[in-house]
């Protein structure tokens, strides 16, 4: 049985993926970000029966002898481990030069020394800014409208020069806006969601016209897999998209009158990116993904929205919601 290692295990994306995995019946190693709290993030929130079969790692992504150590003996690696906030980014982008470059590198290195068999690297859809022509592919421009996205995009260059470098096998895996149970605040969707269901009848949100591609996270997570269990995928980028966009007033719209008619959307000014850092439109195309792996989308967004609300307005206690999350 092959040995799996998820770093940003206890992340929003990377607990999905691990309960994923777990039930599949993969041995997985969990690298969580170390705290004197012994937290384990979103892994705490799992049951037990899930947690009892993980090997959990405490460590920081930075360091590359925690890294190295982290992947003895691990046949492959998803690398999901990141600082994803852009708001965030435009006032500390040293710490998202250490994390996503640095982290990657210190993946890449130990995989190269290590022989690992598949690793798997997180990249974004915000690598390609604005779109330039829709719906984008994987050889669209990319365009560094943030701090953020640009770490990304140096982190996307690294992992393509070690597999062509090399030979180290990796696939770099570009999500479009994932969505779901367990999704930071700053998030469009659970901003709406945890505004409306603390009874506030003013949603406070940043620009309402850009539009975005959101997958839901279960069907990020099977693209995952799908791009590991592939030999096609070894050094190629992949998109995970639905192929659809919707505008950020729409669903915003659409969870007011779904969860509380009578609230209002309204722009909060402190919400806004910088004119040229905002991204108008991501639509991403899903078509490589689909040529060189099995992969299908399971869930409508109508089917993804409803179990999100339904997780949401289960654990409100988990979020702050007068505290504007960057």
């Amino acid at each position: 049985m092959k040995k799996t290692l998820v770093t940003g295990a206890d992340g929003f994306i990377g607990s999905h993926l691990v309960e994923y995995l777990v039930k599949a019946g993969k041995s997985v190693r969990a690298f969580v970000y170390y705290n004197s709290f012994n937290s384990w993030g979103w892994l705490d929130s799992l049951s037990n029966e899930i947690k009892n079969e993980l090997e959990i790692f405490s460590g920081d992504i930075r360091d590359a002898n925690g890294v190295r150590t982290a992947m003895q003996d691990i046949d492959v690696v998803y690398h999901l481990a990141a600082l994803i906030g852009i708001p965030f980014s435009y006032h500390s982008p040293d710490s998202y030069l250490d994390t996503n470059i640095r982290g990657t590198l210190n993946i890449l290195q130990s995989a190269r020394e290590l022989g690992t068999k598949r690793v798997l690297c997180t990249s974004t859809s915000e690598v390609y800014g604005s779109a330039r022509y829709v719906p984008i592919d994987e050889y669209h421009p990319y365009q560094g409208q943030s701090p953020y996205s640009a770490t990304k995009i140096g982190s996307d260059m690294l992992a393509e020069s070690f597999y062509r470098s090399f030979g180290t096998p990796v696939s770099i895996v570009r999500p479009f806006n994932t969505y779901g149970p367990r999704q930071s605040a700053r998030a469009i969707i659970p901003t709406v969601i945890t505004q409306l269901n603390a009874g506030k009848e003013e949603i406070r949100l940043g620009s309402l016209t850009p539009t975005r591609d959101f997958n839901y996270v279960k069907d990020t997570v099977s693209g995952f897999v799908c791009v590991a269990k592939s030999d096609n995928t070894i050094g190629e980028v992949i998109n995970i998209a639905t192929g659809t966009d919707i505008s950020i007033g729409q669903i915003a719209r659409e969870l007011v009158r779904q969860i509380n008619p009578k609230a209002r959307v309204c722009c909060d000014t402190q919400r806004i990116r910088p004119e040229k850092s905002e991204i108008n439109r991501l639509l991403g195309c899903n078509k490589k993904l689909k040529n060189l792996t099995d992969w299908t989308l399971e869930y409508t967004f109508e089917r993804g929205i409803a179990e999100t609300i339904e997780w949401y307005i289960k654990n409100s206690d988990s979020y702050k919601v007068d505290i504007y999350n960057v």
